[in-house]
């Protein structure tokens, strides 16, 4: 009966991570997956990154000019579990626009600010929830742990395709799993996908510094405790691409950036 049991186990677990585009063999020594429990859904995060005392905080806004494209309803009914968990239709977050021109998800961040001693050990949390990725676009230091969560009562794989970091694909079968990840290294735009429900997609900006934001729902950010200097400040955004602009902090003050994205 032991040898039956044991067999049974193995099977199952290689279906999942053949399921979820990963071999049965694949490592991923980092994984701290915790059995199943009660999981709030998770709210997005602040959009500033870390509070830092003293120092100057950097405000401004990211606006976009021209007639931006129009938001898709997703189609979840490939999947009823993630359907029936929405009331109304959820629209692409790809390009939000508010209506005083306000660009939203725009990772914002410092170009040579001094990098932090070390890593927060508080974790930033990837929640999926309603077969959706909350937030959208974050941002996470270097060794930072990332705190992974399925939300929803049915299959998700997380498929993370960094380029200067290792990428991964986790699968999370069991509502209240968490997975845990740490990148060692900065980068810019890491995008995160779930080959299970296609429309799922979520963006990071790993940096090696608190001196990040990104934009609210009005295009506005602010990125606190930065020391008087000369810096470049970096605008990405997953569509438009890069946009940078010089920056000087003297006397514990800046002034205002805007950024401006145009359609195309």
């Amino acid at each position: 009966m032991r040898a039956r049991r044991s067999a049974m186990v193995g099977v199952f677990s290689i279906v999942v991570a053949i399921g979820c585009g990963r071999s049965p063999g694949a490592s991923a020594t980092d994984d701290t997956t915790a059995a199943p429990a009660s999981v709030q859904l998770a709210q997005a995060p602040d959009s500033a990154g870390p509070a830092t005392a003293g120092g100057a905080t950097v405000t401004g806004s990211v606006k976009f000019t021209g007639a931006p494209p129009a938001a898709q309803a997703v189609k979840m009914s490939a999947d009823p579990k993630c359907q029936e968990q929405h009331q109304s239709p959820v629209m692409t977050e790809e390009v939000v626009v508010s209506a005083n021109g306000g660009l939203k998800n725009v990772f914002v961040s410092v170009k040579g600010a001094p990098p932090s001693a070390s890593a927060p050990a508080a974790p930033v949390t990837l929640n999926q929830a309603g077969c959706w990725y909350a937030p959208h676009v974050f941002g996470i230091q270097v060794n930072q742990p990332l705190e992974i969560v399925n939300s929803d009562a049915t299959l998700h794989n997380v498929n993370a395709k960094p380029a200067a970091n290792p990428p991964f694909n986790v699968a999370q079968p069991v509502k209240g799993m968490k997975t845990s990840k740490k990148f060692t290294k900065p980068e810019i735009g890491v995008k995160f996908k779930c080959n299970v429900h296609p429309w799922m997609n979520a963006f990071a900006g790993v940096v090696d510094h608190p001196y990040y934001a990104v934009s609210k729902d009005d295009g506005t950010f602010a990125i606190s405790g930065l020391p008087d200097g000369t810096y470049t400040l970096e605008a990405w955004h997953e569509k438009y691409g890069t946009q940078t602009a010089p920056l000087t902090v003297s006397g514990g003050a800046a002034q205002p950036v805007q950024f401006t994205f145009a359609a195309q």
